[in-house]
Formats: structure tokens, C-alpha cells, sequence
């Protein structure tokens, strides 16, 4: 049973409110407490990118599998190349075998361990090996918000919402699990969106809630209902509080090129993007959108002037 405090902390990782959390202070090294913490807070910093800060929370002669993984998570992120980086999959490989030996770990450190691992197979690009490291059975809340969000990546939101449906039957009607309905609306404009609208606004009046996040996705959803001016609205407070996040430069955008912002703004916002994260697939695609162009009037015949 989760005591008040780490429902308090989990709420605001769930939602994305990773700096909100960081403010909160660790509990006593001897509070029961105290690791469960220590994850939420490690996660939070490689959400923000900040993958240093992680590390020098995690103690490195700890044997705890979960704050092995969380370590090995962050390595990954924050890896400057490929041999890094493979080096880092490798070890949460390891030990998502590791935790298949009945003496390592609690099942919710086992659990958390092939989130952990599947998030980063994810961010690889290895679908399969993460959807196997999480397990599309599973009866972990977690495991199954990034089950979904993998099926929404590649298009198949009729087994997201296999998965749902199949959470609705022994998970409580908790946070993550209206989180993970949103999302899935979000996708599929189920409504007309309302559903979706309806939760991140919920979530957004809680004086306790402070998410960039949240904003982003609800300003999403009003670009997706046309109500342009509002999603602009919900766009620019999240720069306020996140000025580098990817989703939302990328949302700002496209908010701009259905006429929000001047040309000018939207075109800073796009040199940002694409100068800082230039493997989104958002400016991958566009990229790719204007080679493509290039090369078709590379290939148009140029006609003979007309005399006169």
C-alpha cells in the first residue's frame, strides 16, 4: 500500500509535473519511503534531459535492480554516441534477464525494471524487443501506458485499445489509467476529442498541478478541435515554464502554419526545433518532404524560351 506521500509524487510524474517534483524533498534514507522516491526523482531527471543529475542521486554500489535499471536508463539518454549507447541497452537487457531469478527483487522492482527497459528498446526504435520486455499481458499499469503509446507510434490503435480495455478489468480507475484512455483519444478524435479535452483540463485546475506537459497535450487537442487561438494559448504558457521541449515547439509549429502566429514566429520556432532536435520526426519528415520536392523540380523539363 502506498503511503499519501508517494501517491503525492507518483501523481506528479504521472502528469508530467517532473520539476514540481524535483522540489520535493527526499524522505529520510531510513523511511520506507525513501527508494520509491529516489526513482520517481532519478526518472524525472532524464525526462527534463538532465541524465547527469539522475545518475548522481543513484548510489553506485547499490544492488537494487531498480535503481540499477534507472541508471542504466539514463546512460542511454545521455550517451554522446553509439557505442554508449549500445553499451547502456545492454545492460538493462542483462538485466531483464537478471529479474526472471525469483530472489532478485520485489515483483515491483521487477516490474519497473522491464519499463524501464522497454522504454528504452522503444526510444531505439526495437518495437518487438520492447514489446516482449514488457510483456502485452502484463497486470503493471505502467507496463501497459507504454504498450499503448508504441502501438499509437506505429499505428495501431485498435490493439492500444485492446490493451485498455483488457487494464479496465483488474486495474483500479487510478490516474494513469484515465491518462492512458486521453491518449488514446487523442489519436483516434474519439468524440470529437471531448474525452481527452475534458481530462487534461480536470488535471490542469489542480492548484497542486504544474505541468508543462499537460498544456502541450491539451493544446494538442484544441489544434486537433480547430480552436486555434486557445491551443496557441495553452502553447506559449507551456514554453513559458519548458522553453526546450521538443513536442511542444513542434506543436507550436504547426499551430503557427494554420495561421496562430506571424510567419516570422513560426519560422523561429522551426529554426529551434530543427537546430535542437534534429532527429524529431516531425523535422525529420519535413526534411524529408523538401528533398523530395527538390528532386521532383530537378527532374521537370525547363521549356525553351519563347521568341518573339
Amino acid at each position: 500500500m502506498e503511503s499519501s506521500e508517494i501517491y503525492y509524487v507518483k501523481q506528479q510524474f504521472i502528469l508530467g509535473a517532473y520539476k514540481t517534483l524535483l522540489d520535493i524533498p527526499l524522505p529520510d534514507e531510513n523511511s520506507p519511503d525513501y527508494t520509491a522516491a529516489l526513482l520517481y526523482k532519478a526518472r524525472s531527471h532524464i525526462a527534463l534531459n538532465d541524465t547527469q543529475s539522475a545518475l548522481k542521486l543513484i548510489p553506485q554500489e547499490s544492488e537494487n535492480i531498480a535503481l540499477k535499471a534507472v541508471a542504466s536508463l539514463a546512460r542511454y539518454v545521455g550517451a554522446a554516441n553509439d557505442t554508449s549507447r549500445d553499451a547502456a541497452l545492454e545492460e538493462l537487457r542483462d538485466l531483464s534477464v537478471e529479474i526472471e531469478d525469483e530472489s532478485e527483487g520485489t515483483d515491483r522492482e521487477k516490474a519497473l525494471v522491464r519499463v524501464l527497459a522497454g522504454t528504452a528498446f522503444a526510444r531505439a526504435g526495437e518495437v518487438e524487443e520492447a514489446l516482449e520486455t514488457l510483456g502485452t499481458e502484463t497486470e503493471d499499469l505502467e507496463a501497459v501506458a507504454v504498450i499503448v503509446q508504441l502501438y499509437l507510434s506505429i499505428n495501431r490503435p485498435d490493439l492500444a485499445k485492446k490493451q485498455f480495455d483488457r487494464s479496465k478489468r483488474w486495474a483500479e480507475d487510478d490516474l494513469l489509467l484515465q491518462l492512458i484512455e486521453s491518449n488514446i483519444g487523442l489519436v483516434t478524435g474519439k468524440d470529437g476529442y471531448s474525452n481527452s479535452q475534458s481530462f487534461y483540463t480536470e488535471q490542469l485546475a489542480n492548484p497542486s498541478m504544474s505541468s508543462p506537459h499537460l498544456l502541450t497535450a491539451r493544446g494538442v487537442t484544441r489544434l486537433l478541435r480547430n480552436e486555434i487561438q486557445e491551443a496557441k494559448s495553452d502553447l506559449e504558457e507551456s514554453l513559458q515554464q519548458n522553453k526546450t521541449d521538443a513536442e511542444t515547439l513542434a506543436a507550436v509549429v504547426v499551430a503557427g502554419g494554420l495561421g496562430g502566429l506571424k510567419k516570422n514566429e513560426t519560422e523561429e520556432y522551426w529554426s529551434q526545433l530543427a537546430s535542437q532536435y534534429p532527429e524529431h520526426p516531425f523535422v525529420v519528415d519535413v526534411n524529408q518532404k523538401a528533398l523530395s520536392f527538390d528532386e521532383l523540380v530537378g527532374k521537370l523539363p525547363v521549356p525553351s524560351p519563347i521568341s518573339v
